[in-house]
């Protein structure tokens, strides 16, 4: 899986970055905080004689026999990528070409179709489209498996020539053939390559009162946009009853950026740590004090598409009992990747820790189950037509308390919204009916009116303190 959390160490000027991120078809990565370039190694042992003597062998054989005549640079480069492609599939050489281009990515554009993709059993797998690509747009879905790339078959290709082969000049045509679990012939899509440019934050208003926050990539300004997002609409609208934060199909991000992403939504305490062989592997990162929300109710959604840095976010959330996590297990990304230059235009990512939640857990192959799952389905309401209501029938008694009357055109116009919202996105659906569900709870517990602390109401929920009744609303 061609997907890190990355350390950049410079010789000169060094610069230490820990990202979390799949590698979008740009190899897109980004440089974060500053750190030494002290590699402390654990064991500083001796190479094995024999298995040098071994590779020279080799090495003359080929340089001396070969067919074609190849420089010894080339097979140096070749032998470099063997060793280190036969590690994990997050551990890369990078050439001239890979590592500029993950030097260059860092404002989240860059030119291709938009897929976030692995390497599955010499396949290359949809990991997740990107918001509002041209692959997105095309109907590729996570899980798809990539076969050819226009006339090239992709089985046992190098993910590298094949992320190279996807990425092209803005309007040119490709063909992108993949084969989908459930379908018997294989789906070609004929797509035009299109400057991709990540939005990282999106927000909206779900009915009154309940905020949407959409991250779809964690770039190096995620944390703050999010946090900004955040202080805008409180001071907006202070009585805000809930937040679902959207992470599915997010492929990952800067590492820090997944840090002061929880760290919104935490009053301190530990968002991840990680741990390798070397001393500079074994990092903790924390919150600091203050939940920007108020210790609002929270809902986060994943999904499988839900990878590396969102897996940290969610894995924080869940592990503080600060919010409800829903939707369907994560990717199961949790390797650390150093990306260390070894000239000026070469470098090799190799996986050197794995990161851990705040309890202890390992994310690796396993991912983040939810505390409510939820499947994406499509779904339609039922009862499409007009009730009868008490208040449509002629003569009707009105109501002696006063009110609006709640006639079965009022009600279809209170429904058209819900309705639309559950045809689009179920999971999202769900997702702000726990909110509300949440929010009457905490309204009419006893705890709430006496206490300005918050009060846990189960093992994945947590109450919020001093939400002010809304007139008639419960």
């Amino acid at each position: 899986m061609f997907r890190a959390a990355f350390t950049f160490r410079f010789n000169a000027n060094v610069v230490a970055t820990h990202c979390a991120m799949g590698a979008l078809l740009s190899l897109v990565l980004s440089t974060i905080c500053i750190a030494d370039d002290k590699i402390t190694t654990p064991d500083a042992g001796l190479l094995p004689l024999e298995e040098l003597r071994t590779f020279t062998r080799v090495y003359d054989h080929v340089r001396n026999g070969y067919v074609d005549e190849i420089d010894d640079a080339k097979l140096l480069e070749y032998a470099i990528k063997g060793m280190i492609s036969e590690l994990d599939p997050h551990s890369a050489y990078l050439d001239k070409e890979a590592f500029t281009d993950l030097q260059a990515s860092t404002s989240g554009e860059f030119g291709g179709i938009g897929l976030e993709v692995s390497l599955d059993e010499g396949f290359i797998k949809v990991v997740t489209p990107i918001d509002d690509s041209p692959s997105a747009r095309a109907g590729i879905l996570s899980g798809d498996v990539v076969i050819r790339i226009d006339d090239s078959p992709v089985k046992g290709m190098d993910l590298n020539k094949a992320v190279n082969l996807m990425r092209g000049s803005k309007n040119s045509p490709i063909k992108i053939t993949v084969m989908r679990e459930g379908v018997d012939q294989p789906l070609d899509f004929n797509l035009v390559r299109d400057i991709i440019k990540v939005q990282s934050v999106r927000t909206r208003i779900l009915e009154q009162d309940y905020f949407y926050i959409r991250v779809a990539q964690f770039q190096l300004d995620t944390g703050k946009e999010v946090a900004k997002k955040l202080r805008e609409r409180l001071k907006k609208n202070p009585d805000t009853k809930g937040i679902i934060l959207d992470l599915r199909n997010n492929p990952g991000g800067v590492l820090q950026a997944s840090v002061e992403v929880a760290d919104a939504f935490l009053d301190g305490g530990q968002v991840v740590y990680t741990q390798g062989r070397l001393d500079n592997s074994n990092i903790g990162y924390n919150a600091e004090a203050g939940d920007i929300t108020n210790n609002l109710p929270l809902v986060v959604l994943i999904n499988d598409g839900s990878a590396s840095a969102s897996e940290i976010v969610a894995g924080a959330l869940q592990d503080h009992k600060r919010a409800v996590i829903m939707g369907t297990r994560s990717f199961g990304k949790g390797s650390v990747q150093s990306v260390i230059p070894i000239s000026n235009d070469r470098a090799i990512k190799l996986t050197t820790a794995l990161y851990y939640t705040p309890n202890g857990r390992s994310i690796q192959a396993q991912g983040i189950q939810p505390d409510v799952d939820v499947e994406r389905v499509e779904i339609s309401a039922i009862q499409k037509g007009l009730a009868t209501t008490e208040a449509d029938l002629a003569r009707h008694l009105g109501n002696s308390k006063g009110g609006k009357e709640s006639t079965s055109k009022e009600r279809a116009n209170n429904r058209i919204s819900s309705a639309e919202l559950l045809k689009e996105d179920n999971q999202l659906h769900e997702a702000l009916n726990l909110l509300k569900g949440l929010h009457i709870f905490i309204q009419r517990s006893p705890l709430a009116a006496a206490q300005t602390g918050a009060a846990p109401i189960a093992a994945d929920i947590v109450v919020q303190p001093e939400i002010p009744a809304e007139g008639d609303h419960e």
